[in-house]
């Protein structure tokens, strides 16, 4: 497995390259990768079938500028930004444990956990794709996939010191929601995980490299 911890300035641009791992991968020789990346700049990125209509505050983003944008895989919508951390990885389906959908979130999600454990972060498994705080049931990542021929593309988020309050501002309460968000708010669903990115990086490089 390959490492890269690059960011680019452009939001459209780390959507758009992670796209480009898994083509390389399916084209090429085929190999696989993991990414770190985090945005300097706020922006709103739908899943595949997500309408911006149904999620986003369309007046509030338009007014601030904010980019709205879409990317390959499923899940929902997300603002991102500085203190949001990215990770993206690229997996050969010759892994047994990749081959399912459900069995790939399980495998790659209780591995993300196990290294925020080892910063002190206990956190739980929510099925199909999201982690959350053990305390509270509070969201701290979300996950989806794109899954091609012989590999897949899976990307999370890790909040780490982002801006909570800006999420009621520019997304709207989604329709679809998990059990075990019940009718919370924003703010009151998500949290940081309060751990400096250089070391959630670490350790998501121990578990996975």
């Amino acid at each position: 497995m390959t490492f890269q911890d690059l960011s680019f300035d452009l939001p459209e641009k780390n959507i758009s390259y992670d796209d480009e791992l898994l083509h390389l991968a399916e084209t090429a020789q085929g190999y696989e990768v993991l990414r770190f990346w985090e945005s300097p700049e706020l922006f709103i990125v739908l899943g595949r079938i997500c309408k911006e209509e149904d999620d986003v505050k369309l007046e509030e983003a338009k007014k601030d500028g904010i980019s709205i944008l879409r990317r390959s895989s499923g899940g929902g919508t997300v603002l991102q930004g500085k203190g949001c951390l990215n990770y993206t990885l690229i997996l050969s389906k010759d892994r047994p444990e990749i081959a399912d959908l459900r069995q790939s979130y399980l495998f790659i999600l209780t591995k993300v956990i196990n290294a925020l454990e080892k910063l002190g972060v206990k956190a739980a498994f929510y099925p199909i794709s999201d982690i959350a705080l053990v305390d509270g049931k509070k969201k701290i990542s979300g996950n989806a996939q794109r899954r091609g021929r012989k590999f897949i593309l899976h990307h999370g988020t890790i909040l780490y010191d982002f801006d909570l309050s800006l999420i009621a501002k520019y997304l709207k309460m989604p329709k679809d929601k998990p059990e075990y968000r019940f009718d919370r708010t924003h703010l009151d669903f998500v949290a940081n995980v309060n751990v400096p990115s250089e070391d959630i990086k670490e350790e998501l490089k121990q578990v996975f490299l």
